[in-house]
């Protein structure tokens, strides 16, 4: 039987990959902090990865596979000292936020990547996953895959960026939703499902090389569109122009307070990042309405009014979008589905 240990495997994507392996036929250990339970069937080891003795309950065994996710290099680095030995293959996931700039469409994997972290240095998410890529390769680099997802969605995403535009058209019903130019805009996400399928062929397989893990790049306004039919959505969709948004202190792509996937205009490569490694090896990118309505029934699940953490509340929204119509009033047409800029 095959042994497979996830250093992590109790969260998002690494539970994903855990039920999925198991469903190969895999035995899976998960090394977790604990709080959360292990998937169902895969064994659970507490352990503290700032720890020096992190690894000695699955150091003494013998690993096929060694799935990491971590973005912390001295995380990465002391799980390679205690079980470089053990494993015949080890994939590292990534990210597509470690190269270098964003500012070229279609760039592939051999584009610049930032900068490695050195210790000590104040946290850069970049630069640290450049690091753990790093170290990956010099330790292991004819034994490792190393993936770099784009932005990963679906059931379950912690994150509430891709989820917040189903469920806010879900919540508004017939009225306004505001909306960021759309406009030369693009969006790239993989289901996180897709993901975790690929991660674990690349294991069984034992591949060896780098890929990035992302959907086709779709204009944002065909996703927001489809976001609108998904959740039946009957009100006026509100577009406002990056420097009124800007001026309202709304941020862009994440956290409190922000309209997510909205990118500044300075970055077109961000979400065109070229999947044809992904492509060749097989990886499949599921219908993203199937993902949408996935995505939606989950948000109704978890409550579509429920405290995010990322994109407006509906109280912020509903103030923005009284001052936009102030400001912009006979401007602004009321039909629905199309939505005025300003």
């Amino acid at each position: 039987m095959t042994d497979v240990l996830i250093l992590g495997g109790t969260g998002w994507l690494g539970g994903e990959a855990a039920r999925r392996w198991m469903d190969a036929g895999a035995r899976v250990t998960c090394l977790a902090r604990g709080g959360r339970p292990a998937p169902y069937g895969a064994a659970l080891v507490t352990a503290d990865r700032d720890h020096p003795e992190a690894y000695a309950h699955v150091a003494d065994r013998e690993w096929e596979e060694v799935l990491d996710v971590s973005s912390t290099p001295r995380h990465v680095e002391t799980a390679i000292a205690a079980l470089a030995g053990r494993t015949r293959h080890w994939t590292y996931v990534s990210s597509v936020s470690v190269y270098a700039s964003s500012d070229v469409a279609g760039q592939d994997e051999g584009a610049e990547l930032a900068d490695p972290a050195a210790p000590g240095e104040p946290y850069d998410y970049a630069r640290a996953k450049a690091a753990c890529e790093a170290a990956v390769r010099h330790a292991l680099g004819g034994r490792t895959a190393v993936v770099r997802p784009g932005l990963v969605v679906g059931p379950g995403d912690p994150s509430d960026r891709f989820g917040y535009w189903p469920a806010r058209f879900a919540l508004a019903g017939g009225e306004p939703v505001l909306a960021p130019e759309a406009e030369d805009r693009t969006a790239q996400v993989i289901d996180v499902r897709d993901l975790a399928d690929q991660i674990v062929a690349l294991g069984r397989e034992r591949w060896v090389g780098t890929m990035n893990a992302v959907g086709d790049p779709v204009p944002l306004a065909r996703l927001l569109q489809l976001a609108r039919e998904t959740a039946g959505h009957t009100g006026d969709l509100i577009v406002a122009d990056d420097a009124w948004l800007e001026q309202h202190e709304v941020q862009h792509w994440a956290g409190p307070r922000s309209l997510p996937l909205w990118l500044p205009r300075d970055m077109p490569g961000f979400a065109t990042r070229t999947n044809a490694v992904y492509r060749l090896l097989g990886g499949v990118l599921r219908d993203l309405r199937v993902t949408l309505a996935d995505t939606l029934a989950d948000e109704r699940a978890r409550g579509l009014d429920r405290d995010r953490a990322g994109g407006l509340t509906r109280a912020e929204e509903e103030v923005l979008l009284a001052e936009h119509r102030s400001e912009h009033g006979a401007e602004q047409r009321a039909d629905s589905g199309t939505g005025e800029s300003g």
